[in-house]
């Protein structure tokens, strides 16, 4: 197994990105998403990533591609739920929660990795 920077760094980065995505959608009210403290959105981060990469492994070895689009978010946001059952310290508040929560995770996230490349010489 090679444990390279151009393999690790990519791995990181994801993790730091959603980790601070989940951080910023714990504060915005109507979200119902609730984490406890730093550490806590870094570990929910890690637990989401590795829920994610299980699940996928799953359903590629099960001959099943879901590669995104409405039967993709649906995996994510059972991820999400799943994710909220294994970490102390991470909430989901009300029915509709792990649904906003994962889109307003996606979007975040995608914003968080367009500022990333926008600045000059750090995704480099």
């Amino acid at each position: 197994m090679d444990f390279s920077m151009e393999t690790i760094l990519p791995v990181l980065v994801t993790w730091l990105v959603t980790s601070v995505s989940f951080l910023v959608i714990s504060r915005i009210p109507f979200i119902g998403v609730e984490i406890d403290s730093l550490p806590i959105g870094f570990i929910s981060g890690a637990v989401l990533g590795i829920v994610s990469a299980l699940v996928q492994l799953l359903f590629t070895a099960l001959g099943i591609e879901i590669l995104g689009g409405l039967a993709g978010f649906v995996i994510f946001v059972i991820c999400f739920v799943i994710t909220d059952k294994f970490v102390d310290g991470f909430q989901l508040k009300g029915f509709w929660a792990p649904v906003l929560g994962a889109l307003a995770l996606s979007v975040v996230s995608t914003l968080v990795y367009k500022l990333i490349y926008y600045i000059p010489g750090l995704a480099a």
